[in-house]
């Protein structure tokens, strides 16, 4: 049943987005686009838009798996959902993001998940969370060749101890201990950094002091590039709507109609339609009916 109805691939030929390209970007100032998948069809989104680079973000435990909270996502199912993203997203630059709990531990814990997001996750890079405090664990990564982005402002793995998802950097004193800390990931060896929920200013001031890339997710217009939650900006998620979100359709309302439809169609035997269904020959239809008639003589 599925093969009939698959997503077709778009034939037209892209080129792989790597780590080069994405330098390349920001060497000549053009923005980056990143996006969340967490599946096959989404990964196919991405990959069909033409964005640079797709990430398989822990969110997923909250707007994919309907979580209260993305700490509760465990890496066997990151590393499940990576993969099916990669099959759908083949050119964009892939990026799985660690979960709470697979590399605070200790550097070794961190190593070998990370590992394990290439050997079986088929990313190419891998995002954790945390500034300065995390420099050697993002060090040792990169040491044997996993690129690492990095994340720093609003960490939602960390909200708790941030006082739930507030804006950071508002202050002179946040924004000092900001800015070290995107220049400790700097010297860790991270190829980019995320900046979520910090004011466009300090934000701003931030990338131009440093040499790689800077996401933003509310962080204004002045980063490298911009990232957004699937599911957020297709306003598929309804249980949450971050301020720094840019709703761009409203899905959830067309597919609640289009499957309000279909029961609506199969109800009133509307559906399936003769176009929807398969044809057989008249004679050997006859012959069935007449055999099956014999039978039950």
């Amino acid at each position: 049943m599925r093969f009939y109805s698959a997503i077709r691939t778009n034939t037209q030929t892209q080129k792989k987005v790597t780590i080069t390209t994405l330098q390349n970007l920001y060497k000549n100032n053009e923005p980056i686009t990143v996006l969340t998948a967490h599946d096959y069809p989404s990964g196919l989104f991405v990959e069909k838009t033409g964005l640079e680079i797709c990430l398989v973000g822990d969110s997923l435990g909250m707007v994919a798996l309907g979580r209260k909270s993305v700490n509760q996502t465990t890496i066997e199912e990151m590393l499940h959902h990576c993969r099916a993203v990669s099959r759908g997203a083949k050119t964009p630059f892939l990026v799985g993001d660690m979960p709470f709990g697979s590399y605070e531990t200790s550097s070794k814990d961190a190593l070998r998940n990370a590992i394990r997001y290439i050997k079986e996750g088929n990313m190419e890079a891998i995002k954790l969370e945390g500034g300065s405090e995390m420099a050697r664990t993002i060090h040792q990564i990169t040491s044997i060749g996993i690129p690492v982005l990095g994340h720093i402002g609003l960490t939602p793995q960390r909200q708790s101890s941030l006082g739930g998802f507030r804006v950071q950097g508002k202050t002179a004193k946040q924004a000092i201990k900001l800015l070290d800390d995107a220049k400790a990931l700097q010297r860790s060896g991270c190829f980019a950094i995320v900046l979520e929920a910090i004011p466009g200013p300090v934000a701003a001031y931030i990338t131009e002091q440093l040499q790689i890339p800077t996401i933003g997710i509310g962080a204004g217009s002045g980063t490298s590039g911009q990232v957004l939650v699937q599911q957020d900006m297709l306003g598929i998620y309804d249980k949450f709507v971050p301020k720094f979100c840019k709703q761009y359709a409203k899905l959830d309302q067309l597919i609640i109609k289009a499957i309000g439809a279909y029961r609506d169609e199969v109800k009133s035997r509307a559906f399936p339609a003769e176009e929807h269904s398969y044809a057989i020959n008249d004679d050997e239809l006859k012959t069935f009916l007449d055999t099956v008639k014999k039978e039950k003589e």
